[in-house]
């Protein structure tokens, strides 16, 4: 049975409060924090850099997920692997090398993984299957919150959670399958169905005035999909 995770993220979050928000959510259930850090230059638009997380780092007994839509990609890693992250992602357009940057990450003591927007094809995993601790499908463009969810997204999770699993059968470990874009309580049991096992929410958790009524309902959902 898989373990299912619900990861928040606090690009929704009051920033004016930001350490506050980390503790509440945390407070309400979330398995992890996911930091969303966009360069103005890869994606179009600017957020958190390295200092926001080593800030918000002693506020969070979850696991800090960082997800770098920056390009290029190296640099930050490395900065945000000291800065506390428990885990970096990046998109494989980002990297001049993937296989390096994947590397990069591991040697730093973090969880490694790739992203993958809507049209960017899985192929990039032929080779690195073996550095991988998370994939990132992305359900929405990369860039902003709030966005909806795309569903041809579906397909995407059902052909990457067949890779994961096809892998791990053969080789062992553990492959984490993240969704991330327009998650909400009316769809995560679909996502789930299709073979995800974490789950990003920002606006959907960070929308409401109950934190933990959201997640609460998020993963009575989920048990659904175990049952």
């Amino acid at each position: 049975m898989r373990t299912f995770r619900i990861a928040p993220s606090i690009l929704s979050a009051d920033f004016a409060r930001l350490g506050q928000e980390v503790k509440d959510v945390v407070a309400a259930g979330a398995d992890i924090i996911h930091f969303d850090v966009m360069d103005n230059h890869y994606v179009p638009n600017l957020t958190m850099g390295p200092m926001f997380c080593e800030a918000i780092r002693p506020h969070s007994s979850a696991p800090i997920d960082v997800h770098l839509m920056v390009k290029p990609v190296d640099a930050l890693a490395a900065a945000f692997a000291k800065a506390g992250a428990d885990i970096i992602t990046f998109h494989p357009e980002g990297s001049e090398h993937i296989d390096r940057t994947l590397g990069l990450i591991k040697d730093a003591g973090c969880k490694a993984g790739l992203v993958f927007n809507p049209a960017t094809p899985l192929s990039y995993l032929d080779h690195v299957m073996d550095k991988l601790d998370m994939i990132l499908i992305m359900s929405v463009n990369p860039g902003f919150g709030g966005q909806s969810f795309i569903p041809h997204a579906l397909e995407k999770i059902k052909l990457a959670r067949r890779r994961i699993d096809e892998y791990t059968a053969k080789h062992g470990g553990e492959i984490w399958l993240e969704v991330d874009g327009g998650v909400k309580v009316d769809n995560i049991a679909q996502v789930a169905a299709a073979g995800a096992d974490t789950f990003v929410a920002g606006s959907a958790i960070y929308g409401q005035k109950d934190y933990k009524a959201v997640i609460d309902a998020m993963r009575a959902e989920l048990a659904r999909v175990q049952a």
